[in-house]
């Protein structure tokens, strides 16, 4: 028969109202008694209607059948399988011995530089004569209270004793240059990515069944060859430029980058500028121990008649580069999903992301060399005109035209 919607919402009104009042036995005979009285198509109404199996409202059937069920114990004694403790005793303190094996005492533990997969501690524990399954021993870590977890970055490093004075100084510099109308200047080398068809991080939406494929393995000699990104933002217009590097990131790399940069900015956004400021990371192409970056800022000083000023933010701390949260990230979000299959597809999704103020990031290829090995002359050394901040760890430093 159809169901009844009414009749079965007043079944489950009068379930919900007896149900905390019934163990196992009564539940099942009310339910068989609601069916028997409803008929032909009982069993799926009030099965629908309470939640019980069908099987369970037979098994009550059979019971008003015979006359009643033997009332005391509900289920069979002895039914149930015993637990693992009870048939092997010992085996949570073996499987902890294994998960845990430096606080457990036990550091010549079989995992102890393998995967702590289930069913490698399963494998584990039947080598040491334990008689147990996978699914044991994912029931059992989590009665523990194990759960499967990943490494969380939270430790961080011991900070340099001068990095709070240090990134009070590029504020206060910043802030002076920003009142005055001077240029502000972030600049610093985004991750190395490899050409080719080869996998990145991310979802898209394509058609079911046929997501985009990649070659199975990133071997870098498959590649054809690498970008090298390196960015300068600007603080005060929000804008970005980026220069997609195919050969090294060195110095002279950097210094090109720069360059151009500083022809657009000369020229439209700060004509009258007569000082330079740049925040940059301690390593890298532009690093603070680099004197072929020092030389390069030297000699674009002399060109431009720009004194440039220069602070490097304290080891371990480029994350707080105005550059990593303002371009880089948008950069990253943008080609997660997308293979970089050739040079013009990274300049294009550069290009195609916008800063936090909206504004495009210009982007452009540059196919120069630049050798890694590349001395300067004792002359060149001497001619730089550096004056530095004794009180900065050498992170604060000028040069100026000469």
């Amino acid at each position: 028969m159809p169901h009844n919607h009414e009749l079965k919402a007043t079944i489950a009104q009068k379930y919900a109202a007896i149900e905390a009042y019934l163990d196992e036995r009564g539940r099942r005979m009310w339910a068989a008694a609601e069916s028997r009285a409803i008929g032909h198509g009982g069993d799926a109404l009030v099965s629908d209607a309470t939640g019980l199996s069908r099987p369970t409202i037979r098994k009550g059937r059979r019971e008003l059948d015979s006359g009643g069920a033997e009332f005391g114990r509900i289920r069979r004694p002895g039914a149930g399988r015993p637990g693992i403790e009870q048939s092997q005793p010992g085996f949570r303190r073996a499987l902890e011995q294994l998960v845990d094996p430096m606080t457990r005492g036990d550091r010549q533990s079989p995992l102890r530089w393998t995967c702590r997969s289930r069913r490698g501690l399963a494998a584990a524990l039947t080598n040491a004569g334990w008689k147990v399954s996978a699914m044991t021993v994912g029931r059992s870590l989590h009665e523990l209270g194990y759960r499967s977890q990943s490494v969380r970055k939270s430790h961080e490093l011991t900070p340099h004793p001068n990095s709070h004075e240090q990134f009070e100084h590029i504020n206060s510099k910043a802030d002076s240059f920003l009142q005055r109308a001077q240029p502000v200047i972030s600049v610093d080398t985004k991750k190395t990515e490899l050409i080719g068809d080869f996998k990145l991080t991310g979802w898209e939406w394509q058609p079911k069944g046929r997501p985009e494929k990649s070659l199975s393995r990133d071997v870098p000699q498959d590649a054809a060859g690498k970008a090298i990104p390196y960015g300068i933002y600007d603080m005060s217009r929000y804008e970005a430029w980026v220069s997609v590097g195919l050969d090294h990131d060195t110095p002279a790399f950097a210094m090109a980058s720069l360059r151009r940069c500083w022809e657009e900015l000369s020229t439209s956004r700060y004509p009258g500028a007569r000082e330079l400021f740049i925040t940059a990371a301690a390593g890298g192409g532009n690093g603070l121990r680099s004197p072929t970056w020092k030389q390069g800022l030297q000699h674009f000083a002399d060109e431009t008649g720009v004194r440039v000023h220069v602070s490097h933010f304290p080891p371990g701390t480029c994350k707080w580069n105005k550059i990593e949260h303002r371009l880089f990230c948008h950069i990253t979000q943008h080609w997660r999903r997308k293979p970089l299959q050739v040079f013009e597809t990274v300049v294009d999704l550069i290009g195609n992301p916008r800063t936090d103020a909206g504004r495009p990031v210009k982007a452009k290829l540059d196919k120069s060399k630049y050798p890694k090995q590349m001395t300067e002359s004792d002359d060149e050394l001497e001619a730089q005109s550096v004056r530095r901040d004794e009180s900065s760890d050498d992170w604060n430093y000028e040069l100026h035209p000469q």
